[in-house]
C-alpha cells in the first residue's frame, strides 16, 4: 500500500535529510517545498508574507498530484512543514482523499540546537532556504508539537 510520508520538526531540525533517506528506504517520489519554492519564486520569498503567499500556490498544484501518485501506487515523501496543527489537517486530507496510510515523522530537537544547525546550514549556502535567527523566532512561534489525537500515525526522530 503507497504511504505518504510527512515531516514535522523546526527550522533545521533535518527535516529534508531525513526525507531523503525516507524516499531511498520507500522507493519514493521526494517533493520539497524549499526547492519548488526556490525554483518557481526565486529571489520573491522576502518575508513570511511572500512565503505564505507562494507556499500556498504550490500546494494547491502539488495536492492533487500527490492524491494521483498514492492512487498509482506510488510512495511520496512531502518535505513540507507539517509543523501546525491546520497544516497537518491539510497534509493528511491528501492521504485521506487518496485512501492512503500515513506517516508523520516529527524530528524532535531544542531551538538552541536547530539554532546552531541552522547557521552552519547559512555559512555553507548549500540549502535552499537561508532563515535569518529573527525568521527563526517568528516561525518557531507557530510551532505545534504533533499529537496522536490529530489522528496522526506519528513516528518519532530524536538526534
Amino acid at each position: 500500500m503507497p504511504t505518504l510520508h510527512l515531516l514535522c520538526g523546526k527550522i533545521a531540525a533535518g527535516k529534508s535529510t531525513l526525507a531523503k533517506t525516507l524516499a531511498a528506504e520507500h522507493a519514493a517520489i521526494l517533493l520539497s517545498e524549499d526547492a519548488w519554492l526556490a525554483r518557481l519564486y526565486p529571489g520573491e520569498v522576502l518575508s513570511i508574507a511572500d512565503y505564505l503567499r507562494c507556499a500556498q500556490r504550490i500546494q494547491g498544484v502539488l495536492g492533487p498530484l500527490v492524491v494521483d501518485l498514492l492512487g498509482a501506487g506510488v510512495n511520496v515523501v512531502l518535505d513540507f512543514p507539517a509543523n501546525t496543527l491546520a497544516n497537518r489537517a491539510a497534509l493528511l486530507g491528501l492521504a485521506q482523499a487518496a485512501g492512503a496510510p500515513h506517516c508523520l515523522h516529527y524530528l524532535e530537537l531544542d531551538d538552541a540546537s536547530c539554532r546552531a544547525r541552522l547557521h552552519a546550514r547559512n555559512a555553507r549556502g548549500e540549502h535552499d532556504f537561508a532563515a535569518t535567527d529573527a525568521e527563526f523566532e517568528l516561525i518557531t512561534r507557530h510551532f505545534c508539537v504533533p499529537s496522536a489525537e490529530e489522528g496522526l500515525v506519528i513516528e518519532v526522530h530524536r538526534p
